[in-house]
């Protein structure tokens, strides 16, 4: 269906909401603004202030909400009062604005409440420039202000309602089609041809990163979305397990395909090689006509809602694939393929687990033995799940360390510098300088982030000024139709922020050029004025960045790299510890840690691998270390997903010789985070022979495929090459032992 599809594109409907929201809000307070009879500045700046009050609040309980925006209304009243009593007073007016950026800098230490209040209290005082406020305006101005929050209040909490609850069922639904749509990619692997293959495995990796993308939002919502921890602690799992067993499911399909095991890193990093066969097209062959069923039906049990299973053909597909679990359930044929259906049995499995986690108990009258034995190790894990998790550790650093406190600083003298060059070319509007300023430290953290940003500005900026000229021609007086236009730019603008910030910039400043038509002061020079004005507020953000308590890109990512190896370290040890029959630990809490540290390193890298980036070999190492870390993050939930089996699994026991095989890799990571880290500890990392030919060694040959030794030796063996791998690309030692082949990512 398209909707889905469109579900799918926007997870949980997040932007759509956004965009329709603040659209509303801004529409309901131009109406009621109407029937008052205000004049058209007024109708701007009301307007205006329904969109800040709209889209400044960011918490997610409703309650929370509320307070933030009641807290609002004295914030955006008391900079609007300031803001006209300070218009004559040049030296004044703009040592208090830097003291307001300042403090609304610093008060996101506070979380999204202080985050809220501060770009309240910037966006009025700036709105306030805009429309030329005055302390005669200042009542009407000030019934304007209310007017666009009331508005705001009424959208938010009555027209457009949004719960945590009810954003993540539609989170959990876009998790589901994206599930779908890499199923579906996955049936196109196996008929591909080897001119199709690329383009094929280009769209599996977009589609994976999709996937894990809803995954991580679900994970970000589930404490306010879910009536308990324990609730939350289940559906984490069972999201979990359906992204594992849809990721290791096209390896499988891969590896079905290839004259030898391809390696996990194809599925993260483009062009990666991919040992081919002779034909890549399989040949119509029993097993693989089944193969192709069968992908086929877990499409349809993926795609299908729970609500929608009536009857006992799902079922029916339901207990074949689930058979496929039991060694006598599968079809003769090739190792390859066997592992391929095995695949396809697991991520029936992840399915049946998530429909219980979302929907409850289901019709259990056509049962085939396997059904009714996942559903008891499903009951097993349900019970013993511990609900606790890992509490996120407060920041613990103090005066300029801190990022709020430095931030606060650099956006100030940036600010400074922006307002003494901003009047130099315009002592009417340099305010649009100062919030270039503003805006490129939003969100950043870096001053590669800060340059990437200013740059992305500058070129919407550009376009949106000559899309502005046109459309500001063609309005010419007609209001309602200027205002229509801003409501679409709006709405676009807010739909596309989290896509690509140049597009966003644009419809800023289209939507810019259509304001100063209705207050009557559009012309070309002034659109030509804001693109100077943003050309110099981009030059001086970068200026302070770098001059003003710098965190170099360098220094970040390095940072971030050695929490992603800590946090890698911390998930693989305690794994294999409970593989091993250690004790049992929170897995879930420290695979959502590596995530989350995950997520943060690969967006502090864009700059390092944006297009104009001149050090193109730096941007391909790159490119390869964050694919690598992505390939042992997958292998490291894996072993975490089927650690939590083994203490309520009936039949997958623990194995000792584990703990032998994970020592190696721990020592690793250890080493390769101390060597980030700038810690001389002068060690290397020990490459030797494979972890499967070192379990062998001790006489008791290939595990048997039902252990737990058998489920998890590819994904040691995997992770064990991909740590090893990392040394190259951060120019750590490798020591291999006498005697022994090196491994080699």
């Amino acid at each position: 269906m398209m909707w889905d599809r469109f579900a799918a594109s926007d997870p949980g409907l997040l932007r759509l909401t956004a965009g329709l929201r603040t659209v509303a809000a801004i529409g309901l307070t131009l109406a009621v603004l109407a029937v008052l009879g205000t004049d058209v500045t007024l109708m701007v700046a009301g307007a205006m202030t329904a969109m800040t009050a709209t889209f400044a609040i960011k918490d997610t309980l409703v309650r929370d909400q509320a307070v933030t925006l009641a807290l609002g209304l004295p914030v955006a009243l008391g900079a609007a009062a300031l803001s006209a009593l300070l218009t004559s007073q040049v030296v004044a007016g703009d040592l208090f604005f830097v003291a307001l950026i300042f403090g609304a800098v610093y008060c996101r230490r506070f979380g999204e409440r202080g985050t809220a209040l501060g770009l309240i209290g910037f966006q009025i005082y700036f709105l306030c420039l805009f429309v030329g406020a005055s302390t005669s305006a200042l009542p009407a101005l000030c019934v304007a202000l209310l007017i666009g929050f009331g508005c705001s209040a009424v959208v938010r909490f009555a027209v457009v309602p949004e719960t945590p609850r009810r954003v993540l069922t539609r989170l959990r639904d876009a998790f589901r089609t994206r599930v779908a749509q890499l199923v579906s990619l996955q049936i196109e692997l196996l008929d591909a041809g080897p001119e199709q293959l690329e383009k094929v495995l280009d769209e599996m990796r977009r589609s994976t990163a999709r996937l894990h993308e809803a995954a991580l939002m679900i994970q970000g919502r589930l404490e306010e979305g879910t009536p308990d921890a324990d609730k939350a602690a289940l559906l984490q799992r069972r999201v979990a397990d359906a992204e594992i067993s849809t990721e290791r499911l096209g390896m499988l399909l891969l590896n079905a395909r290839s004259a030898e095991r391809a390696d996990t890193l194809t599925l993260h990093l483009p062009h990666a090689p991919v040992p081919l066969t002779g034909d890549w097209r399989p040949s119509e062959d029993d097993a693989t006509i089944a193969l192709r069923r069968d992908l086929k039906a877990l499409h349809l049990l993926v795609d299908r809602p729970a609500t929608s299973d009536g009857g006992t053909a799902v079922a029916h597909i339901r207990n074949r694939l689930l058979g496929y679990r039991d060694e006598e359930k599968l079809p003769p044929a090739p190792a390859g393929i066997q592992d391929a259906f095995r695949g396809i049995g697991e991520a029936a499995r992840s399915v049946l687990g998530l429909r219980l986690a979302l929907d409850g108990p289901q019709d259990e009258s056509d049962d085939s033995p396997a059904t009714t034995r996942s559903r008891e190790e499903f009951d097993a894990e349900d019970i013993a799940l511990a609900s606790s998790s890992e509490k996120p550790t407060d920041d613990d650093r103090t005066g300029l360390q801190r990022p709020t406190t430095r931030a606060a600083f650099q956006v100030s003298v940036g600010s400074v510098l922006a307002i003494i060059g901003g009047e130099l070319l315009s002592t009417q509007r340099w305010y649009w300088a100062v919030l270039t300023c503003w805006v490129v430290f939003l969100n950043t953290a870096s001053t590669g982030e800060i340059l990437v940003k200013g740059y992305r500005r500058l070129i919407g900026t550009l376009l949106g000024a000559v899309a502005g000229v046109a459309l500001a021609g063609l309005v010419g007086d007609h209001t309602w139709v200027a205002f229509a236009l801003v409501l679409l730019f709006i709405f676009a603008m807010f739909f596309t922020a989290p896509l690509s910030y140049a597009v966003m910039s644009f419809f800023v400043t289209a939507m810019l050029g259509l304001l100063y038509t209705l207050l009557n002061s559009y012309s070309f020079d002034v659109l030509v004025l804001r693109i100077e004005e943003t050309a110099i507020g981009a030059a001086c953000g970068v200026i302070a960045a770098v001059l003003v308590l710098p965190v170099h890109t360098d220094r970040r990512t390095d940072e971030l790299l050695g929490t992603v190896l800590d946090k890698l370290g911390d998930v693989a040890s305690a794994a294999v510890e409970q593989l091993s029959g250690g004790p049992s630990s929170d897995l879930l809490g420290k695979a959502r840690a590596l995530d989350t540290a995950l997520d943060e390193l690969r967006d502090s890298t864009n700059p390092l691998t944006y297009p104009i980036t001149p050090l193109r070999g730096r941007r391909q190492t790159v490119r390869y270390l964050v694919a690598l870390l992505e390939t042992c993050a997958y292998h490291a939930r894996s072993l975490a997903a089927t650690a939590e089996l083994v203490p309520h699994s009936r039949t997958v026991a623990a194995d000792p010789r584990l703990h032998r095989a994970g020592q190696r890799i721990a020592h690793n990571i250890e080493v390769l985070a101390a060597h980030v880290g700038d810690q001389d500890v002068g060690g290397e990392v020990r490459a030797a022979a494979s972890i499967a030919s070192t379990l062998r060694d001790d006489g008791s040959g290939t595990p048997p495929s039902g252990t737990v030794t058998f489920r998890v030796l590819r994904h040691l063996q995997r992770l064990d090459e991909g740590v090893v791998g990392l040394a190259r690309p951060l120019d750590v030692p490798v020591a291999e032992r006498a005697g022994e082949k090196a491994v080699r990512g």
